[in-house]
């Protein structure tokens, strides 16, 4: 088996890439008294190395799960490296509601990878 057509390699990429993407996009809310333009330049540091891992997750993903997949298989693991942040790094609570909204979407991956009659 050729290791880039693993099932769990774009999932660890994707992981990789979403820890990378939170930080670029939320970190700078603990640095409020930076200048914005120091946090944007910090940002697209950071983000260069989320498309490192983001980009080849897609290309190697491609070959087992479709595009839709894909991004729906993202959109979870942003969801939950988000909330392991918000609560962590952060400081915020999690509320009932945004663990209802989280079951929610798991049903929508759910539905996304639901066996089809061809």
């Amino acid at each position: 088996m050729d290791f880039t057509s693993s099932r769990w390699l774009p999932i660890v990429l994707l992981i990789c890439s979403n820890v990378f993407m939170t930080f670029a996009w939320y970190g700078h809310l603990k640095f409020k008294d930076k200048p914005l333009w120091l946090v944007i330049l910090a940002s697209w540091g950071i983000a260069f190395f989320e498309y490192c891992f983001q980009v080849p997750a897609n290309r190697w993903g491609n070959s087992v799960y479709s595009a839709a997949q894909l991004k729906i298989i993202q959109e979870v693991i942003t969801l939950s490296v988000f909330v392991v942040f918000a609560i962590f790094y952060l400081g915020e609570k999690i509320r009932w509601n945004y663990v209802a909204a989280f079951g929610c979407i798991l049903a929508a991956v759910a539905f996304a990878f639901w066996p089809q009659k061809n």
